[in-house]
């Protein structure tokens, strides 16, 4: 099993309908879509800095933040499948179609999960995975990396990664993988299993080979 978690910052991307295409007609019955925040979680922060109400209000609206990404990526996709549960994650899965995790309902019932902005999709990305027992985590995200190879710790000082994922990024058994909004083509053979797919690669803190753009 995949999880992908496409990043936020793909809300506006010309990429993101070739995305959402790829992964249904090469991921069915194999990947999770994890949503970002995107715009919608960005009002929430602004709102937040604004009003200065608390963190646990703030996380809950992001966590809907997610939802309604997962929503949108849906509304662009309509062979992508959006559920809440666990249950209904291995339903969609097991007809082999492809789900988008709408996290509010799973997330909120773990209080483990610590309401801040340390953790954000990249961690709740990590935390499905480890939850539904992936083999595999791919983080697809549109930032610049100017290093030719980073462990984990260094994703996370250099906002890469939120703060909490090195954490969660240990608590399953799951490779991790990082591509850009413009590898999109490697996805079919990353599904696959190819060796000869090139994407940053990182297990448990050791860091791999860095694309120009960053996963």
């Amino acid at each position: 099993m995949w999880i992908v978690k496409l990043g936020g910052s793909l809300a506006t991307a010309e990429t993101l309908p070739l995305w959402l295409d790829t992964l249904t007609r090469h991921g069915g019955g194999e990947v999770v879509i994890v949503p970002g925040g995107g715009p919608f979680a960005e009002l929430v922060s602004k709102s937040q800095s604004y009003w200065c109400f608390d963190n646990a209000s703030a996380h809950f609206m992001a966590l809907l933040a997610m939802a309604q990404y997962g929503l949108m990526l849906a509304g662009l996709q309509p062979r992508l499948v959006p559920v809440e549960l666990e249950a209904d994650i291995r339903r969609v899965l097991d007809a082999g179609a492809v789900p988008v995790w709408l996290p509010t309902l799973m997330v909120n019932d773990d209080p483990a999960v610590e309401p801040s902005w340390d953790v954000t999709s990249d961690s709740l990305a990590a935390w499905l995975a480890a939850r539904l027992r992936a083999a595999h985590l791919l983080l697809v995200k549109s930032v610049a990396l100017d290093e030719s190879a980073l462990a984990i710790g260094d994703l996370a000082r250099h906002g890469v990664v939120d703060a909490a994922f090195p954490h969660y990024a240990r608590t399953g058994d799951f490779s991790i993988s990082l591509l850009s909004q413009d590898q999109c083509e490697l996805v079919p053979g990353l599904l696959r299993g190819d060796k000869d797919i090139f994407a940053t690669s990182l297990a448990h803190g050791v860091g791999g080979r860095a694309p120009t753009r960053g996963g």
